[in-house]
């Protein structure tokens, strides 16, 4: 099984189907926050959702095509980070992420991005990794804005969002500035 610690506070792992249940109660909690920004909350209202959509993250990761995480915080499920389909041939891949309501402002979305772009980089030696955010979305665009992404440009209309399209942002980091801004980091 894979699993991926950040640090003391919190882990990575690959979802199993027991988790389907504290996912969707997290989703149920946090279901008007996530829905203002996620196209998907409104399609996750059992566990029974999550019968196709488990084995399909599970087979992402056995056929080297990243991985959809859970983020443990104290070994309680926080939320949810993973790579979307990896492009072998240009070794790139973008990155999604969402974390429940009473877990924002605790710094946990950043560190769990900062160790997917870790595990992307020196682990599965991508090029280059993206992060698309509602151009709206402000507390989701300043992960990346944290990590020393760049700011690419806008995909007009990007995303349809239950009645309406929506803007994104489209961040990218290469493996050298990754490796450049954490040399200074690992120097201080």
């Amino acid at each position: 099984m894979f699993e991926y610690k950040i640090d003391k506070e919190i882990s990575l792992q690959l979802i199993e189907p027991s988790d389907a249940f504290p996912l969707l109660s997290l989703v149920n909690e946090s279901r008007p926050y996530l829905r203002e920004w996620l196209p998907w909350v409104d399609s996750m209202r059992s566990i029974s959702d999550y019968d196709d959509l488990i084995p399909e993250w599970r087979t992402q990761y056995y056929n080297n095509q990243g991985f959809q995480a859970i983020i443990r915080y104290y070994d309680e499920i926080a939320g949810m980070v993973g790579f979307h389909a990896i492009n072998w041939g240009n070794k790139s891949t973008s990155l999604g992420y969402w974390i429940g309501e009473q877990f924002q402002g605790k710094g946990i979305m950043t560190r769990a991005v900062h160790g997917c772009l870790t595990y992307a980089f020196d682990t599965l030696k991508l090029h280059r990794v993206e992060i698309r955010c509602g151009v709206d979305n402000h507390k989701s665009r300043a992960v990346p804005t944290r990590l020393g992404f760049t700011e690419e440009g806008i995909c007009r209309d990007g995303e349809y969002l239950y009645d309406h399209y929506h803007d994104l942002v489209i961040y990218g980091i290469l493996q050298h500035e990754w490796k450049k801004l954490n040399s200074k980091e690992t120097a201080l």
